[in-house]
């Protein structure tokens, strides 16, 4: 059984159960197995879609159609921001430019996600990592690795872009430079 079927049979029993105390006592309430506490059981299904402005840093996905990724720069501070922002938290209303990250860094951190939010529950287990990159921005993204054994700090991996499949969105990824 998936994820997704395991997640979506708890929730037909815990609807189940909140129909009973709704005929019970009134009201769709479910006792919290590790507390003890009494939680009300909303049965309402949320599915949530939502638009954002990226006007602003559409230049950063323009890039990565073109096989770059892109920071952005304060030209009073130096300081490098990614994923980019319009606004150095350290000269708010101060200019920022537009700067190519580097291609190669060192795996700092990953982890192992196999236990995964509902909606990417369609994907197999992942690993996520932090990268440090030459100019000093930690990169937190994907990594591209099918043995997680094999990961240690230190490992020289490449910043990508990549197609996320199966939504078929452009994004990044750090891959090992050494096929672990």
């Amino acid at each position: 059984m998936s994820q997704r079927e395991q997640v979506e049979a708890f929730m037909k029993q815990m609807e189940s159960f909140a129909e009973t105390m709704k005929s019970s006592v009134g009201i769709p309430a479910i006792i919290d197995p590790r507390t003890g506490a009494t939680m009300w059981y909303d049965q309402r299904e949320l599915k949530l879609r939502y638009m954002i402005s990226i006007e602003k840093i559409k230049k950063f996905f323009d890039a990565l159609n073109e096989g770059k990724i892109l920071a952005t720069k304060c030209k009073s501070t130096g300081r490098i921001m990614f994923p980019p922002q319009i606004e150095c938290p350290d000269d708010v209303g101060g200019e920022v430019e537009w700067v190519e990250m580097p291609t190669e860094g060192e795996l700092v951190t990953w982890t192992v996600i196999n236990i995964k939010p509902y909606s990417f529950s369609h994907y197999d287990d992942y690993i996520v990592g932090i990268a440090r990159m030459p100019n000093g921005v930690n990169v937190l993204s994907w990594v591209r690795c099918r043995d997680p054994s094999r990961l240690k700090p230190g490992v020289k991996v490449r910043l990508l872009v990549v197609k996320r499949e199966p939504e078929g969105y452009l994004t990044y990824e750090l891959e090992p430079l050494e096929a672990p």
